[in-house]
């Protein structure tokens, strides 16, 4: 009788004549095959069967290795979906902060919990967190793409269960995250709709006089469209030509705390928002406490109907019903002479680019939009940043010529 490996065990059928029982014969039956490796920290043995020796072996050899490395655990009885009400319940009351140590903000609490219920718990919501293996993850992301989705929705649905098994790692749960080495593709290049200087100001005289303090804010300051809903008249200090950014609003919860302590900042008021920010609080006679945009001074604007009043003044008009296909194709052009629209958020890249354009450095970029690191801004604005072979050139050449009181390249006889 051939001697198993060390840490295996062949599993007979209980007819089979190999077992003693029976005879203690050659084997007649198709056993499967039993690899064990013990778990010195726990002080017992994890066990799985396979239906070959070969995949039994190449379990106990991978199982041993992450047993030298500490990373091997017995399963869990926890499941995807105990996990996921964990998670949500920690999401909602503050005990489960972002991974900068903010709270989630209402609206990703609400695409969690979206994408947990419709897409994540059907497929994996009853098995144990240590049972989905990178492959399950995979499947569904392939299949999810296979129907249709973008990759940054497939992307961002996955999102829910990479902090589950974050937190199941750091707790010693699970050893191994199945959400890593995923192969998905790249989010498809989202459209960064610039306005020129000139076109922003075109855009802005187009508008009725009531509505262009708020798309200037957007245009000349790069507020968020939440901050912009929940800014009111005590943020802004004219005489400091300044506005205080310290909350947003939710479009379900309200005003709200700014998203994170970076979000929460101070933003220059420039020339050419000062004067409609000035009309434009005159024109309000509101009290400093009083939204400076909303309808009235507690309820915020509604953006949908901010951006179709935009859309008509712009040249645009709805389309009928019956001729719309396809995303954005609710409104068409009403004139020859109609303008390029813009949204709120837009906007707010308009504002980024024109201070890159002014030669605003990358930590007063980032400051000034409100974000949490100058590396989420070179990943947004990376692009638009002055960083080509001939442009730094010329600006080192020109402080060198600056510096020498002449051409450099002459002083040195070239």
């Amino acid at each position: 009788m051939a001697r198993s490996p060390e840490g295996i065990r062949a599993r007979h059928s209980r007819s089979c004549r190999n077992l003693p029982k029976n005879g203690g014969g050659r084997c007649n039956c198709d056993p499967s095959y039993e690899a064990f490796v013990y778990i010195r920290r726990e002080g017992r043995k994890l066990r799985r069967t396979f239906p070959t020796q070969a995949a039994a072996k190449a379990w106990r050899a991978d199982a041993l290795s992450a047993s030298s490395r500490g990373q091997l655990r017995s399963p869990t009885t926890i499941t995807v979906r105990t996990a996921a009400d964990e998670l949500l319940a920690g999401m909602r009351d503050g005990s489960i902060p972002t991974r900068s140590g903010a709270r989630y903000k209402p609206s990703a609490v609400r695409s969690y919990a979206e994408a947990l219920r419709l897409r994540l718990l059907p497929v994996v919501g009853d098995a144990r967190l240590s049972d989905v293996r990178r492959a399950d993850v995979q499947d569904l992301a392939d299949r999810l793409t296979a129907e249709g989705l973008s990759a940054s929705t497939v992307q961002n649905t996955l999102d829910p269960l990479r902090v589950i098994y974050r937190r199941a790692i750091r707790r010693d749960l699970v050893a191994i995250d199945p959400t890593k080495g995923l192969e998905l593709r790249r989010p498809d290049g989202r459209r960064e709709r610039i306005a020129a200087p000139e076109e922003a100001r075109e855009l802005l005289d187009a508008l009725p006089v009531e509505d262009r303090a708020l798309w200037a804010t957007a245009l000349y300051a790069g507020l968020r469209r939440g901050e912009l809903r929940a800014l009111r008249f005590s943020d802004v200090d004219l005489d400091a030509r300044v506005i205080r950014v310290e909350r947003g609003w939710d479009q379900e919860e309200g005003e709200q705390d700014g998203k994170s302590k970076a979000a929460r900042r101070t933003v220059p008021i420039i020339g050419r928002l000062a004067p409609l920010l000035a009309a434009h609080k005159l024109a309000a006679s509101r009290d400093d406490d009083a939204l400076v945009f909303g309808v009235t001074g507690e309820q915020a604007f509604d953006p949908s109907t901010v951006r179709r009043h935009a859309l008509a003044a712009w040249g645009w008009k709805q389309a009928p019903r019956t001729a719309r296909k396809g995303p954005g194709a609710a409104w068409v052009k009403a004139r020859e002479d109609a303008l390029d629209p813009i949204g709120l958020h837009e906007c707010r890249h308009t504002f980024a680019s024109l201070m890159i354009a002014a030669g605003c450095n990358a930590k007063a970029l980032s400051k000034i939009m409100g974000h949490a690191s100058i590396s989420i801004s070179f990943d947004i604005y990376g692009h638009l940043m002055a960083g080509g072979e001939d442009e730094a050139r010329g600006r080192v050449d020109a402080y060198l010529d600056h510096l020498d009181g002449g051409p450099h390249l002459r002083a040195v006889g070239v």
